[in-house]
């Protein structure tokens, strides 16, 4: 599958917030999105969803035009900022997923101890462990991911990106995040947004000419 976002004009309190879209993603790739804190990265993904509208904007699935919300039509996941569980016991989170709990304990074993647990007694950084691996391995061709790594472990970001490349291989997975290095190790595609448009990085040094990233970052 392939996602193709254009000309999406978005504007706040009659300020303009993005201007001169244009966006990529293909099912086998990552697709990453970075850019300085405020600059409009998580609206983009919400534009995707279909949980923000903005004034002027022409999403394509495959090249054909898609006028709904793209959550409409149930073929894809969003990851948000904020905890969006029902505070419930992980076992029913799970089957309310239609995901195998018995696949998740094998790779975070710690968490076996919580399956008669409700999400709300784990900390921030579990709760995050399983949005995440619940958004990556639930059904759906499209996956959008706001801020996967927040509050993990070094350990617990590279089984995260393990999964990640492994699930792209039948998802379309766009992700952002403000740790950036992550972002350019897992992702097979960059985009920079910057000044309420997005430019396609070709060379990693070119973040550094955007001055995203100071001089020297790049090694």
């Amino acid at each position: 599958m392939i996602l193709e976002l254009d000309n999406v004009e978005l504007y706040f309190y009659n300020k303009r917030i993005l201007n001169g879209i244009y966006l990529k993603a293909e099912t086998g790739k990552i697709t990453g999105i970075l850019g300085s804190n405020g600059c409009g990265k998580s609206s983009l993904l919400e534009i995707i969803f279909g949980n923000i509208t903005p004034k002027y904007k022409l999403l394509r699935l495959n090249k054909i035009p898609v006028f709904n919300p793209l959550y409409l039509t149930k073929t894809v996941k969003y990851l948000p900022q904020y905890s969006f569980l029902p505070k419930l016991k992980l076992k029913t989170i799970f089957k309310l997923f239609a995901v195998d709990w018995n696949n998740f304990i094998l790779i975070f074993d710690a968490f076996s101890k919580y399956k008669d647990v409700k999400i709300n007694k784990l900390s921030g950084g579990e709760q995050r462990i399983i949005e995440v691996y619940l958004i990556l391995k639930s059904k759906s061709d499209i996956v959008l991911l706001d801020e996967p790594f927040s509050h993990l472990s070094p350990l617990h970001i590279e089984k995260i990106k393990t999964i990640l490349v492994e699930e792209k291989a039948d998802k379309t997975i766009i992700i952002t995040d403000h740790m950036y290095p992550y972002i350019i190790e897992v992702s097979d595609d960059i985009y920079l947004l910057k000044n309420g448009c997005t430019k396609k990085i070709q060379h990693l040094n070119e973040l550094e000419d955007y001055k995203y990233l100071s001089i020297g970052s790049i090694s």
